[in-house]
C-alpha cells in the first residue's frame, strides 16, 4: 500500500489546528465567524425537516408492519440487494386455518359454512392488506428513505465541508490577526535610534530583519486569508442551494401523503364492504344461537299429541293461549310463503306461542292484529 508521509503529517495537522480553533471558539478565546440570519433559518429547518421526516418513516413502518423481526429482515434483504420472499398476511392466514376447521366439521353444519363464509371473507381482506402495505411502501415509504439516504446525506457532506472551511478561515484570520501584532511591534522597535556607543549594532540588524520577516509573514497570511475565504463563500453558496431544496422537498412529500391517503381509504372501503358482504351471507344462513335457544319449544312440540298436516290447520280459527306465549326477536328477515305464515323483519319484536298439531320448526307468531306461523330458526327467544 502507498502511504505518502507527508501527506499524512499535513492532513494530521490540518485537523490539529481546526480542533485548537473549535476549542478556542467554545471557550470564547477565539472569533467565530457567523452565518447570516437567512443561512441559519435554512439550516435549522433542515433540521427539523429531518428529524420529522425520520420519526413519521420509522412510525408508518411500524404500522404497515408491527412486528420488529419482520422489519430487521426485510432491511436485511434490502442491504443485500435481494427480493424479500412473499409473506402472507395475517388475514389470509386466518382464513386458511377456517376454511381447513370447516372441512373437519364439516361444511354442511351451520358452523362449518359459517367457517367457510368468514374465511373467504378474511382472505379477501387479506389480500386488500398487501395490496395496502405494496402501495404504501412505493408512494410514501420509498421517497421518505431516497431523502433520508441521499438528499440528506449530500446535505450533511456539504454542511461539514462548510464547517471546515469556516474553521479553516477562522484560524487563517487569527493567524493574520498575530503577525500584524508582531509586525507592529518589530517595526517599534526598528523606528528606536540606535545607540552605538551603549548598544551593538547588531541589535539593530536583528530588529530591522525580524521587521522583514514579519512583514513577509503577514502577505503570506492575508493570501491564505484570501484564498480561505473564497473557499468558504463557494462552499456556503452550495451548501445554500442544496437547503433552499428543502422546500421542493416538502413539495414531493406532500404529494406522496396525498398518495398514502387516498390508499388508506381504499383499503379500509374495501374491507367495509367485504365485511358488509359477509353480514348478507351470514343473514342468509340458520343461526345456531337460534338453534339452541329454541329447544325448550321444540321439546314442547315433540311431546304434543302429535303431528297434524299444516295444511289441515286454519290460522283465522287459532286462538292464543292464556298462558305460554313469550316475545321474540326476529333474527333475519323472512317473507312469507303463503297466507298461513307472517311476514318478518329483522329486530323486531313479535309474540309466539305454540299450537297443538303444529310441525315443531313453526311457531305461531302475532304482531298486532296479524297473526301466521314463523320459522323458529329466525327467532331468538326471550325469557
Amino acid at each position: 500500500m502507498d502511504f505518502n508521509v507527508k501527506k499524512f503529517a499535513s492532513g494530521a495537522g490540518l485537523f490539529f489546528t481546526r480542533a485548537v480553533q473549535f476549542t478556542e471558539e467554545k471557550l470564547g478565546q477565539a472569533e467565530k465567524t457567523e452565518l447570516d440570519a437567512h443561512f441559519e433559518n435554512l439550516l435549522s429547518r433542515a433540521d427539523c425537516t429531518k428529524l420529522w421526516t425520520e420519526k413519521i418513516y420509522r412510525q408508518t413502518e411500524a404500522l404497515l408492519q408491527p412486528n420488529p423481526s419482520a422489519r430487521i429482515e426485510e432491511f436485511l434483504y434490502e442491504k443485500l440487494d435481494r427480493k424479500a420472499p412473499s409473506r402472507v398476511t395475517n388475514g389470509e392466514l386466518l382464513g386458511q386455518y377456517m376454511t381447513d376447521a370447516a372441512k373437519e366439521f364439516g361444511p354442511g353444519t351451520p358452523y362449518g359454512g359459517t367457517l367457510i363464509e368468514v374465511g373467504e371473507c378474511e382472505r379477501r381482506l387479506g389480500a386488500a392488506e398487501r395490496e395496502f402495505l405494496q402501495t404504501s411502501a412505493i408512494s410514501f415509504l420509498t421517497p421518505l428513505r431516497n431523502f433520508l439516504e441521499g438528499d440528506w446525506r449530500t446535505i450533511s457532506k456539504e454542511r461539514r465541508l462548510l464547517e471546515n472551511l469556516r474553521l479553516d478561515l477562522d484560524a487563517c484570520k487569527t493567524r493574520l490577526k498575530k503577525a500584524k501584532v508582531a509586525e507592529a511591534k518589530a517595526a517599534c522597535d526598528g523606528e528606536m535610534a540606535p545607540d552605538f556607543q551603549e548598544t551593538r549594532p547588531r541589535n539593530y540588524v536583528l530588529s530591522a530583519s525580524a521587521s522583514a520577516l514579519w512583514s513577509e509573514e503577514v502577505e503570506k497570511a492575508e493570501h491564505e486569508l484570501r484564498v480561505a475565504q473564497t473557499e468558504f463563500d463557494r462552499q456556503a453558496e452550495v451548501t445554500r442551494l442544496l437547503l433552499e431544496g428543502i422546500s421542493s422537498t416538502h413539495v414531493n412529500h406532500l404529494r406522496c401523503l396525498h398518495e398514502f391517503v387516498e390508499a388508506q381509504a381504499a383499503y379500509y372501503k374495501q374491507c367495509h364492504f367485504h365485511m358488509q358482504e359477509l353480514q348478507k351471507e351470514l343473514g342468509r344462513l340458520p343461526d345456531a344461537f337460534a338453534l339452541n335457544s329454541t329447544n325448550s319449544a321444540a321439546s314442547a312440540c315433540s311431546a304434543s299429541e302429535g303431528p297434524v298436516e299444516t295444511d289441515t290447520l286454519k290460522i283465522e280459527e287459532v286462538q292464543a293461549p292464556a298462558t305460554g306465549s313469550r316475545k321474540a326477536k326476529v333474527l333475519y328477515d323472512y317473507d312469507a310463503a303463503d297466507s298461513s305464515e307472517l311476514s318478518l323483519l329483522a329486530d323486531e319484536l313479535i309474540t309466539v306461542y305454540t299450537v297443538p298439531g303444529m310441525d315443531c320448526d313453526w311457531l305461531m307468531g302475532e304482531r298486532g292484529n296479524q297473526r301466521g306461523k314463523v320459522p323458529v330458526t329466525y327467532l331468538e327467544l326471550l325469557s
